[in-house]
């Protein structure tokens, strides 16, 4: 067995559920996440890169993630999709976790807003590194996340006063 084929059977026993979660954050809960891991693992070895361990193949996966997620949505098919999946969904009683509520929010952004969150909450990514990753202009990533926290907000009923600028951050990642 070549040293690739073994590098993706540990990434998937290892790693395979981490990265799984982590694609739930950005297309939301269902099967499309393990689809968008797959994918992201073959288009991640299809080029035969100079990968050699399992920690620089799963950073190199999720830096593939978000940008598949971008691409999927410019067709007509998974806009389709993700607009009936988000019609489709009801909102839960009050007993639903807070991680659920900020999933869910997710799952209403547009698919750049979406990766831009990902990136900078999940990943702590900062608006240079999340535009270089993108291939966007700083200035794109700022608005994409200026208004995803205000649709976040609203969605996560975050108060604020009228007119006030509301700022939707990560525990302990305050003042970035």
């Amino acid at each position: 067995m070549r040293d690739w084929q073994e590098i993706v059977e540990r990434l998937v026993a290892e790693r395979g559920s981490r990265l799984v979660a982590y694609g739930r954050m950005l297309v939301g809960p269902g099967d499309d996440a393990e689809d968008l891991v797959h994918d992201a693992i073959v288009k991640t070895f299809a080029r035969g890169r100079n990968i050699h361990d399992v920690d620089h193949a799963e950073a190199y996966v999720r830096r593939v993630m978000p940008t598949l997620i971008i691409d999927r949505s410019r067709s007509r098919a998974a806009r389709s999709r993700t607009t009936q999946r988000a019609f489709e969904r009801e909102r839960g009683g009050a007993d639903l976790d807070a991680g659920v509520d900020v999933r869910r929010a997710l799952s209403t952004l547009p698919p750049r807003e979406r990766a831009c969150v990902v990136l900078r909450f999940f990943d702590d990514l900062t608006v240079p590194q999340i535009a270089a990753q993108l291939g966007l202009a700083e200035g794109t990533v700022k608005r994409y996340l200026a208004d995803a926290s205000g649709t976040l907000a609203s969605q996560l009923a975050v108060d604020a006063e009228p007119g006030e600028k509301v700022r939707v951050s990560a525990p302990g990642k305050e003042g970035r």
